[in-house]
């Protein structure tokens, strides 16, 4: 098993781009949900992933409910500005799905009420909205590989 980044409607490529070297360096698994904000021929896209894309386990969606119904059973943490708790308020487990939404709007409001006892947020200042996407990412994936303790890497 590995853990699973998932990605619904992402808008910039380089912002996915670093996100798949994120997965290739973890073992992380990726899965992005239609519709993209780009074309996976970008050339932002595949710079930002560097050589690494034969390394990612890429899944693609054409809708969060398909990604939800094959792999029912499954647990889901949505990462939002409108959580209440911390991301590191929760116990990760091998399998689980981070979800994370688009750059400009984040998670559909749809998605986030189905959820309400899984939304995570990281805790940040007033002076910005959010923090970008890929460092999100990469701050919520590190966290459960340490709960984890870092399996298969070194």
């Amino acid at each position: 098993m590995a853990l699973h980044i998932v990605l619904v409607e992402p808008e910039i490529p380089s912002n996915t781009g670093n996100i798949a070297r994120t997965c290739a360096a973890t073992g992380t698994h990726l899965h992005l949900v239609r519709p993209l904000g780009f074309s996976t021929d970008d050339k932002q896209l595949k710079r930002a992933g560097l050589d690494y894309w034969h390394a990612v386990n890429i899944e693609y969606h054409d809708s969060f409910a398909e990604l939800e119904e094959k792999y029912k059973g499954s647990r889901f943490f949505f990462a939002t500005t409108k959580a209440k708790k911390y991301y590191t308020d929760f116990q990760f487990q091998d399998g689980d799905f981070l979800v994370f939404g688009k750059e400009t709007k984040g998670l559909a409001p749809e998605i986030l009420a189905e959820h309400p006892d899984t939304l995570m947020r990281m805790p940040m200042g007033d002076q910005v909205r959010s923090l970008n996407l890929s460092n999100s990412a990469a701050i919520v994936v590190y966290e459960a590989l340490r709960q984890l303790g870092f399996p298969g890497l070194h």
